[in-house]
């Protein structure tokens, strides 16, 4: 994983990795091994709860290895790895129903995606379905919590519909704007960008705990613009139906249902740069 940004929430001194209680030798090896990936201390649980652990050692929250699943505790929320709707839109793309994400991008079998604020990966998963085995989606994420688990859960999440969607995804941890800065121009067909609402739009416990540990920097014109020498195609850019981000970063063209509260601006590459 690549170095973080400095506008990151949470780093490496914020959190620790421990088990759930009794573990067996694979949660321990791989609790150990994420210590190591992510160079902050594993600490053995000890019969301890999770809140006596996060007193104890002075960090934010712990990182949890179980049977099921990696989470991240800060003794109020949790946050761990769930494909949200990805399988519902997966099935209505199926079933010939149109996805509005999808349709905003113009993606297809064998395009490439850049989607520069991962988080959970639904989005993510979705434009993996449709772009398929010959075509390839990137997914960046600022918070080193955030990427770890989603990449350990793209990886483990069992459902036989869209496993193989998940597995195609490719997660790196790095600020969007520096990893855009390494890349050759029209490296990606499409570039994505789903940045945190300022205000949330409802409540949603996933959500609000991801919200905790994610980094709620808004994108910039600078970003857009090194975006479009990226792209092959297009941006697009994920954000509510009046937000006010569409015009402060360019976009003019809005696509969308007529009714939808989450909307979708695009800018085209062709004439622009």
């Amino acid at each position: 994983m690549t170095g973080c940004h400095s506008g990151i929430t949470y780093n490496q001194q914020y959190f620790a990795v421990t088990t759930s209680h009794r573990p067996s030798p694979v949660q321990v090896s791989l609790a150990n091994k994420l210590s190591d990936e992510l160079s902050v201390p594993f600490i053995p649980r000890n019969d301890l709860s999770i809140e006596t652990m996060i007193s104890n050692t002075g960090v934010i929250g712990m990182m949890v290895v179980s049977a099921q699943r990696i989470s991240f505790f800060t003794g109020i929320s949790e946050f761990f790895f769930h494909p949200g709707l990805a399988k519902l839109r997966i099935n209505e793309l199926k079933n010939g129903k149109t996805d509005q994400m999808i349709q905003a991008m113009s993606l297809g079998a064998g395009d490439t995606l850049l989607d520069c604020t991962l988080g959970l990966g639904t989005d993510a998963i979705v434009a993996s379905y449709v772009s398929g085995t010959s075509g390839k989606v990137t997914g960046i994420e600022s918070s080193i919590l955030i990427a770890a688990i989603v990449a350990h859960g793209l990886k483990t999440y069992q459902d036989e519909d869209i496993n193989q969607a998940m597995l195609r995804i490719e997660v790196a941890h790095s600020h969007h704007k520096d990893y855009l800065a390494g890349l050759p121009a029209r490296s990606y067909d499409v570039v994505y960008f789903d940045p945190m609402f300022r205000i949330p739009r409802k409540k949603s416990p996933a959500m609000d705990a991801m919200r905790d540990i994610a980094n709620p920097e808004p994108i910039d014109r600078e970003t857009i613009a090194m975006a479009l020498q990226i792209c092959n195609k297009r941006v697009v850019m994920k954000e509510r139906r009046w937000s006010k981000e569409f015009e402060r970063l360019g976009f003019k063209e809005i696509r969308g249902g007529r009714y939808a509260p989450v909307v979708y601006g695009v800018i085209d590459r062709q004439g622009m740069v």
